[in-house]
């Protein structure tokens, strides 16, 4: 699975899965989660270019740890979930921050401050077994200063939860990645 991107659907995003990050952007801590999609166009592979669209003037960077998906699921449960999985990526969702926030003000949807080419960048494929998704520190520097720094143990939802309630929904296919959600230090 190692070439995941090149298999993959579609890209589930899950929102405000750390509290500090809700509290950092002024949103309500979800009492259940919440995803969005989007579509494969947004990869950018490790070393790859991210483009700074020009339609916006705000752009962030979201750490964030990225289920592979290995083996077809529907509506499997939480305690079968893993064995559906494939591996992991470390990825960055990028966002047109002031383009969602506008959005959010005109109640309309704001895919467009999310779903532009190359605003999805992964890193290398690690395969299930070598990682413990429970307990993953991630840290994201940007010209040599830490930006983000967190643990995957501070997810409001754990990995098997969100795979589980995305899956009730929407079937996920090999390849397909679910972004687990970021923590605080969003920012251009």
């Amino acid at each position: 699975m190692k070439d995941f991107v090149k298999q993959s659907t579609k890209i589930v995003c899950m929102g405000r899965n750390y509290a500090k990050h809700a509290a950092e952007l002024g949103n309500e801590i979800p009492t259940m989660p919440f995803y969005f999609i989007k579509p494969t166009t947004c990869y950018v592979e490790n070393g790859g270019d991210i483009i700074y669209p020009k339609i916006t003037k705000n752009l962030h960077h979201e750490l964030e740890l990225g289920v592979v998906i290995g083996k077809k699921m529907t509506k499997v449960s939480k305690k079968d979930v893993m064995a559906h999985v494939a591996g992991f990526s470390v990825t960055i969702d990028v966002t047109c921050r002031d383009l969602q926030e506008q959005c959010k003000a005109e109640r309309k949807p704001w895919s467009i401050s999310k779903c532009l080419d190359t605003h999805c960048a992964v890193g290398p494929f690690i395969p299930a077994d070598t990682l413990a998704h429970d307990n993953v520190e991630m840290i994201l520097k940007v010209n040599g200063e830490v930006r983000q720094h967190a643990n995957t143990k501070d997810m409001l939802f754990d990995v098997p939860t969100l795979i589980e309630y995305v899956n009730q929904h929407v079937t996920l296919l090999p390849g397909d990645l679910v972004q687990t959600g970021t923590p605080e230090g969003v920012g251009p």
